[in-house]
């Protein structure tokens, strides 16, 4: 069973997605010990709370870097037995600190077919630029944005009368659907390493 931690920084829609994979056993080699959040008023902590999953406000603005802020969140997961980090809707870059504790062992959810549209608002910019497809793309973490080896990835096409409101649901569909088989995949690959 490999114990991970889910960061999330807003709705975290993804984040009880995959509680719920978990608790219906369709991810049945891992457990959540607990939720990271940048934003104290993050509506994933609520999410938290009634799915029964200790959660942490790690509040950026009272450390002074971004080195000292992601050792508090290394203590918090050390704490926690945490193997796997995985970033579902978490809106800040990843720094040496994680980087080096959690080697190949940070998952990224990406909704855009990358390297097409990588950054913070990839669904808008598939969207204006009219682009015939985008996706979702899980991959590892590294120093670049969006740029980890790539896990699993799938492409939807875009319908030309598709509204922004419309091919964002249809983005958020295939996430629900992908990113717990992937999580999946990721916790099997561990468990291997672990046996060898």
């Amino acid at each position: 069973m490999v114990n991970i931690a889910i960061f999330a920084s807003g709705n975290g829609s993804n984040f009880e997605n995959l509680i719920n994979a978990i608790n219906d056993k369709q991810i049945d080699n891992a457990q959540c010990k607990v939720l990271i959040v940048d934003k104290e008023n993050a509506y994933a902590c609520k999410r938290a709370e009634r799915l029964h999953i200790p959660f942490v406000y790690v509040n950026p603005k009272e450390y002074a870097n971004k080195a000292e802020y992601e050792s508090e969140i290394l203590r918090i997961l050390k704490g926690y037995g945490v193997e796997l980090i995985v970033l579902a809707g978490y809106m800040r870059f990843i720094g040496e600190v994680l980087l080096t504790n959690y080697p190949n062992r940070i998952i990224n959810l990406h909704p855009a077919y990358l390297p097409n549209f990588p950054g913070a608002h990839s669904i808008l910019d598939a969207y204006e630029a009219h682009a015939e497809f985008t996706g979702v793309t899980v991959h590892y973490v590294d120093e670049g944005v969006d740029t980890g080896e790539i896990i699993h990835q799938e492409k939807i096409v875009i319908d030309p009368s598709w509204s922004l409101e419309v091919l964002e649901e249809h983005v958020h569909a295939l996430e629900y659907r992908m990113f717990p088989k992937v999580v999946k995949i990721v916790c099997d690959r561990i468990e291997e390493e672990a046996t060898k």
